[in-house]
């Protein structure tokens, strides 16, 4: 049985793991429900304003939609009641719900839909490729086709299922859409609206759209407040706040006081971004010795206090539906580290316990922040008793995605969701040159026709075959360094019932956090 046909037989035991005891919370109207955060501030909750990371998709997904959307199952209807996939003329076609209204009272057409996706060709949207779209045209007011320049197997997923459909009637005359941030650039579809976003305090506040399509959300108040991971599990047991990601080992003490707790999959990865444009990070040989310097097992236990999986070389989790088991696998070996050195030239002068090629040892910077400075330590202690020198610089996450973005940097401690999705996230991952959260690694032909292969790939099992090959050269040419997946834990009161969403929110976001919930 391919791990496709496994994935679609199983999702429910695949992707959500059920911790604590569940509960059938009850449909009747909740007042508000209270979320935290231990970030806080995820951007301005427009489809352009959203900080480009997994939370801030989330806060803007509350206001609008999608043509399609996804649950703890699968794919369902959203702005879009039903689609079918045209092989001929490589279009898909959707037939849209009648009676959607944007949240200041006009009418939802498929010019909307057609406007949207002839937008992203002038104006990216930053977690979709608009590349892959040919033409959208409005066949009649609730019939959309959208051609797309070639097979292309994440449609559904990473575009029709992720980008936030835009009224045409606003955004006609924005020409910078991400400096868009008055009152109309929240005029959405979505069950909710936003009525308060204070930047510095991290704090957002949505109210229910009545008026929502598939019925006024039972949940009339949603608030983001931050409070810091360690605080989560006491700030829900004081009553401060409904729902939080919490620390594995407070889980079973939250179970004991009647807490609903859930477990999700390996879909976060934390890597360290690798400078390879630069030399000595160039030399595939110098990142390999890098990799086998770190114990990516010792992480998980020291750092994670085992709540985590350890990284593969290929990037998936190892309990993963598309991991390939055949990729090289580089076991903690300080000493092949140091053989590997030593081939490149380098070697340990004057008694110094540093490999050099120069006379004084050759620091490295790393760069880490608050939330992952720990582990960042450990990585330099494994990296330093290989006899490789690094220094670590604390930086908050912004500047160190913004220096990531523009190369200014030797190493950086990063991480992102989206493992869970769609393999086209190895394309994300790897091929997109404008991304903080890319490796922007093009220099090997081979993988790119390969990466580009399987996602035109329409038949699963040749596209399996293809993920596998893009592994084993990943993890070859190892452009980053993927250390572990942790283990995250969603706790919260009976007020709703959370869940994981099959693939992740969007095109892989991996939080329990889905509008569904609150509708």
């Amino acid at each position: 049985m391919s791990r496709f046909h496994f994935l679609a037989l199983g999702v429910i035991g695949i992707l959500l793991i059920i911790v604590g005891c569940t509960s059938s919370a009850a449909e009747e109207t909740v007042d508000v429900i209270t979320i935290a955060d231990s970030t806080g501030d995820w951007g301005h909750p427009s489809p352009y304003g959203h900080y480009a990371r997994g939370p801030g998709y989330i806060r803007m997904s509350l206001i609008f939609d999608t043509l399609i959307w996804k649950d703890e199952n699968g794919f369902v209807p959203a702005l879009a009641e039903s689609w079918e996939y045209l092989s001929d003329e490589k279009a898909y076609v959707f037939n849209l719900r009648e009676g959607v209204t944007w949240n200041d009272g006009e009418p939802f057409t498929a010019k909307d839909v057609a406007f949207t996706y002839e937008y992203i060709k002038d104006n990216p949207y930053q977690l979709v490729d608009s590349s892959i779209i040919k033409t959208a045209e409005a066949i009649d007011d609730k019939t959309v086709k959208i051609s797309i320049q070639k097979g292309y197997a994440p449609f559904l997923d990473q575009v029709a299922g992720t980008l936030p459909i835009l009224p045409e009637h606003i955004y006609k005359d924005v020409s910078d859409p991400a400096g868009f941030t008055d009152p109309e650039a929240l005029t959405g579809t979505g069950p909710f609206k936003l009525v308060n976003y204070d930047k510095a305090q991290g704090t957002y506040l949505y109210e229910a759209n009545e008026g929502y399509y598939q019925g006024a959300p039972r949940v009339k108040q949603i608030k983001f407040v931050k409070v810091s991971l360690e605080m989560s599990a006491a700030a829900l047991e004081k009553g401060d706040v409904d729902a939080a990601t919490v620390p594995g080992e407070t889980v079973d003490g939250l179970k004991d006081n009647g807490y609903i707790v859930i477990k999700g999959t390996h879909d976060w990865l934390a890597k360290i971004m690798v400078n390879h444009m630069k030399a000595p990070f160039s030399d595939a040989k110098f990142r390999q010795a890098l990799y086998y310097a770190i114990d990516r097992q010792d992480l998980v236990k020291t750092g994670l206090r085992g709540y985590g999986l350890e990284g593969s070389p290929g990037l998936y989790a190892s309990d993963n539906q598309w991991y390939n088991p055949d990729q090289e696998q580089y076991p903690y070996d300080p000493a092949k580290a140091g053989e590997l050195l030593v081939e490149l030239g380098y070697e340990k002068k004057d008694g110094s316990q540093y490999y050099t090629r120069v006379s004084e040892p050759e620091a490295i910077v790393l760069l880490v922040t608050a939330t992952n400075e720990r582990q960042g330590e450990l990585v330099a202690k494994q990296l330093d008793s290989a006899g490789i020198k690094v220094n670590l610089r604390s930086v908050d996450p912004k500047t160190l995605d913004s220096l990531v973005g523009e190369w200014k940097f030797d190493l950086a401690f990063s991480g992102h969701g989206g493992m869970g999705a769609d393999p086209n996230m190895l394309n994300r991952y790897h091929l997109d040159m404008k991304s903080f959260n890319s490796a922007r690694y093009d220099d090997n032909t081979e993988l790119n026709e390969i990466l580009e292969s399987q996602a035109e790939e329409m038949d699963q099992d040749k596209r399996e075959e293809l993920v596998d090959s893009a592994q084993e050269i990943i993890a070859q040419d190892l452009p980053a360094l993927p250390l572990y997946f942790t283990d995250t834990f969603w706790a919260s009161n009976d007020k709703v019932s959370f869940y994981y969403t099959y693939g992740g929110v969007g095109s892989g976001v991996p939080i329990a956090l889905n509008k569904m919930i609150f509708v």
